[in-house]
């Protein structure tokens, strides 16, 4: 508190707030600001999930196989995973705005060099140095937004950054798609040159200076970390092509991920300067949200991975009328977020918003746990804009209460923490309820199949049905692909129910969440310099 700039004496007034509630850094056009750094988010955010629906129509164009055309996919994710540890040392030494304007533009070229590849292998080095340039973008856009914005208004413009991080993902297949049916697969990447390069004159322009500071590089510490990320990456994205532990590789990359894990674990504890201020982890609230964090990105990204395959496969959507299906999600989190930012600024409970954000994703998903092939557009509508209110619900409180006890000096290394949680979380969700999609369904398969029989069927005799020949083969295709399309169906059930579980697991965990000295209803802490 900042009770030494007050007049001595017992009846002295408290300081007032604008003496505490103020920008670590002042701009002179916050607004403008906030359009520049949300438009650097945004396509950072979008090109995560963009270049999916286009990897079909790469794979001719660049004359790749179905198993290597997916390194476009993974060299970006393993680059993006790496670099990210290491903004806040980068920040530190070259400077954050230096570091943001640089990386904004790295990814404008990066983009447009994606756009030319000529060949696989020029698409996987250009996919990977677009990572690493975007890596940096969403922590310190985060950053950002909290040190030039008054402690009153985080919420607020949390709420604002969170939309691109929310809606984006969502967004990005939908764009992707309408500009590989419009034009051609190269415009997934062309598309991100006239607003990057709009995003990049706004921050030349307004982007304020932060001092640099110098900074011991930890090599060993990320040497370690960045082997552990890469190998689980690597075990995730081929474990589908290569059948899991039934492959060498995919041992190899086990045991060095969790080698290095353990590695990093034992350094991190025991350096006098580690890569990250062993504060961060000392921090109960900062803590717990790099755990959820964790589940956000399970539950969303999973839910985002599963829906248009289902939707497009068993319920025959196109990808246009897909997207406006998913859109009235992306409506919920807008909704949500600005409540849940105007219910933190009226001091209401963190915990008590998180906690009721959690029930009502777990509510959604008991939702589409119960759907079926008769599901109409409607389920799916109603089922997204719940889910959507309830993630919106979460995310601000938590980001909010993960840095309100956090010195200014360690938020940039805080947000690359929480959106490393995030983005590991999402890569997890995916590859668990990818895995359990296809075993479950090949178990329901089985045991649908095994219950067909004469009587079951009713018009057909499977045992005398071989005499019609060419006739039986269609009938018996057709009662194959409707079989497929009920194990379908129950496989995607399980998966609902397993992020409905693991939402309803972490309602309990919000009680051990501390309230912020804003919510507890003092003055905000002074400002570090």
């Amino acid at each position: 508190m900042a009770s030494a700039a007050a007049p001595a004496g017992r009846n002295a007034a408290p300081p007032v707030a604008p003496a505490v509630d103020r920008p670590q850094l002042p701009v002179r056009n916050q607004p403008l600001l906030l359009v520049g750094i949300m438009a650097a988010s945004l396509l950072q955010i979008l090109d995560t999930t963009i270049a999916n629906v286009a990897i079909p129509h790469m794979q001719s164009s660049l004359g790749a196989t179905a198993d290597t055309v997916t390194w476009v996919l993974t060299s970006y994710i393993i680059a993006s995973a790496v670099a990210m540890p290491i903004t806040g040392w980068l920040a530190d030494r070259v400077g954050a705005r230096r570091l943001f304007i640089l990386s904004v533009a790295g990814f404008i070229v990066a983009s447009m060099l994606c756009g030319m590849a000529q060949n696989l292998e020029e698409m996987v080095i250009f996919r990977a140095l677009q990572g690493v340039a975007g890596a940096f973008i969403p922590p310190l856009s985060q950053s950002f937004m909290l040190d030039t914005s008054r402690p009153s208004r985080h919420a607020q413009v949390m709420a604002i950054w969170g939309m691109g991080i929310m809606i984006g993902p969502i967004a990005g297949p939908i764009l992707g798609g309408w500009l590989t049916e419009s034009a051609n697969w190269r415009w997934v990447f062309y598309v991100n040159l006239p607003f990057g390069m709009l995003a990049l004159a706004i921050l030349l322009a307004e982007l304020p200076h932060r001092d640099a500071t110098p900074r011991r590089f930890d090599l060993f510490g990320f040497a370690l970390l960045g082997l552990a990320l890469a190998s689980l990456q690597l075990m995730l994205d081929r474990g589908n092509q290569l059948d899991w532990f039934e492959s060498g590789e995919i041992w190899v990359y086990a045991f060095v991920c969790l080698s290095a894990a353990w590695a990093v674990v034992v350094h991190l504890a025991t350096a006098s300067k580690p890569l990250f201020d062993k504060a961060l982890f000392g921090d109960r609230n900062f803590a717990l949200a790099l755990g959820f964090m964790v589940a956000i990105g399970v539950v969303m990204f999973a839910n985002m991975a599963l829906m248009p395959p289902m939707l497009q496969r068993l319920f025959g959507y196109s990808v246009i009328d897909t997207g406006l299906v998913l859109m009235p999600r992306g409506v919920g989190v807008l909704v949500s977020m600005q409540l849940s930012g105007l219910m933190m600024r009226r001091g209401a409970d963190a915990r008590f918003i998180v906690g009721t954000g959690f029930l009502i994703t777990a509510f959604s998903q008991y939702q589409m746990a119960h759907w079926s092939l008769a599901a109409d557009v409607w389920h799916f509508v109603i089922a997204g804009l719940i889910q959507g209110l309830g993630m919106g619900l979460v995310f601000i409180p938590l980001n909010v209460t993960a840095f309100s006890t956090l010195p200014p000096r360690l938020r940039t290394d805080g947000s690359s923490l929480l959106n490393l949680a995030r983005s590991l979380g999402a890569s997890v969700g995916i590859s668990i309820t990818t895995i359990l999609l296809a075993s479950n369904l090949q178990r329901s398969h089985e045991e649908i199949g095994g219950h067909l029989t004469s009587a079951s069927i009713g018009a057909i005799d499977l045992a005398t049905i071989d005499r019609y020949q060419s006739a039986a083969d269609v009938v018996m295709r057709m009662l194959d692909n409707e079989v497929n399309r009920q194990a379908a169906m129950i496989a995607y059930i399980d998966d609902f129910y397993l992020m409905m579980w693991l939402a309803l697991a972490a309602v309990p965990l919000t009680v051990f969440m501390r309230k912020s000295r804003q919510q507890a209803g003092s003055a905000p802490p002074p400002m570090e310099h």
